[in-house]
């Protein structure tokens, strides 16, 4: 088995907590709210942000279409709809209930279109219906207990659960399944798709999503974390042997530096999957990648978009802070209060989010969350609102709010 290495934490910061209430957390949320006001202003029905905005203002796109722009299926629609769902738990306004239910609907024909109409207009080739589906269909049925909506985030399941390859034991990331140059991928960021097939494993009569999830992340555990706790963006698997192949990046900097949102999709994801499975490697191994992370943050504890990168004025990546402050919070709730670390990981998670919250907020209603990198090769999103960096910084501060039923 893969062991990682684990640092000892350096930063002296992280020992004490910050001056960062519960009521600075309510101040903040109330600032979003009238950000979130203003974008429903543009973004209601079908209309839905793009993934990142151009110049601090989000385009519009629809939710069944094929972004032909960056040439790639709509994955980040959701994000929009799961800010209206948070937006519902902490204001209890039903505005923002009737727009997510309406965006309900339109992921049902989303996924009814991939069966019976058009696949490429559905845009769900992929790995990624686990974010299309935990933050509005799952989110829907949990507060609400929409039958219908828990029929289609019971069919994005099923249709996940398509992309699994046994021998490998995968969810293939992307790429046509049937294609031999293509299949074997996974990504680190499929650690936050599948738990729609945990949810899904309760409503079914076997424990076939279960074990595809287990596997998955197995697997992920083993080859997408290097020795010294940094991670692959991508590895690649032998489909007829199930023997590893060779890791690689398409976010990072380069194949053997550390994609700072790909780090933060483990050291949240690998702790989800320990509240599923009890299994103790998958917190040894996000403790791991916590420390990794938390020793290569700038001053203001907002990390750089590739953690190769330790320079102030290196372009910072606020969604990947926001996805690892809340990874730091799960991990730190399923540790004992005889660890030590928990308390560490709680404390960094409050600098984080306060650093984001005073250096990072939106101040022209237009997004909620500033320097996000969404794909810095592709110059991409570079310096911009992302939509779901938006979105996790939301999750984030009803995390540290209020008793928090997680979508995922």
């Amino acid at each position: 088995m893969n062991q990682p290495k684990l640092e000892e934490i350096k930063r002296e910061e992280f020992k004490t907590k910050p001056n960062f209430s519960k009521e600075d957390v309510k101040d903040v949320l109330d600032k979003i709210v009238k950000i979130v006001d203003h974008m429903l202003l543009k973004f209601h029905g079908d209309v839905f942000p793009r993934a990142c905005s151009k110049g601090y203002v989000y385009d519009t796109v629809g939710n069944l279409v094929w972004d032909e722009t960056n040439n790639e299926s709509i994955w980040t629609t959701s994000f929009w709809t799961g800010i209206l769902w948070l937006m519902y738990e902490y204001t209890h306004d039903e505005k923002y209930k009737k727009e997510a239910q309406l965006h309900s609907d339109s992921f049902r024909t989303r996924i009814e279109n991939y069966y019976h109409k058009d696949e490429q207009e559905a845009g769900l080739n992929h790995h990624d219906i686990g974010f299309l589906y935990c933050i509005t269909t799952v989110a829907d049925y949990k507060l609400t207990g929409s039958e219908k909506a828990l029929e289609t985030s019971l069919m994005a399941a099923k249709l996940l659960s398509k992309r699994y390859i046994d021998k490998a034991k995968i969810l293939q990331a992307w790429g046509d399944m049937n294609d031999e140059n293509q299949r074997g991928r996974m990504i680190i960021d499929c650690n936050l798709n599948i738990p729609l097939l945990y949810f899904a494993n309760s409503f079914s009569s076997n424990d076939t999503y279960y074990q595809m999830a287990y596997n998955h992340v197995k697997t992920a555990s083993e080859y997408l974390i290097r020795p010294d706790a940094s991670t692959f963006h991508t590895f690649h698997m032998d489909t007829e042997t199930g023997a590893p192949r060779f890791g690689s990046t398409h976010q990072g900097y380069s194949d053997n530096s550390c994609w700072a949102r790909g780090q933060a999709w483990g050291i949240m994801g690998f702790p989800i999957s320990y509240g599923y499975t009890k299994d103790e490697v998958f917190l040894d191994k996000a403790k791991c990648l916590a420390n990794y992370f938390l020793n290569r943050l700038p001053k203001d504890f907002v990390c750089n978009w590739d953690l190769i990168f330790q320079n102030e004025n290196d372009q910072r990546d606020t969604s990947a802070a926001a996805v690892a402050a809340i990874g730091l919070l799960e991990l730190a709730k399923h540790l004992p209060l005889t660890d030590a670390s928990k308390r560490v990981y709680e404390n960094a998670c409050l600098y984080i989010t306060k650093s984001l919250s005073e250096k990072y907020l939106g101040t022209n209603q237009e997004g909620i969350l500033k320097s996000g990198v969404y794909f810095y090769h592709g110059n991409l999103g570079i310096d911009e609102y992302l939509i779901f960096g938006d979105y996790f910084f939301v999750e984030l501060l009803i995390r540290l709010y209020k008793d928090w039923n997680s979508y995922w």
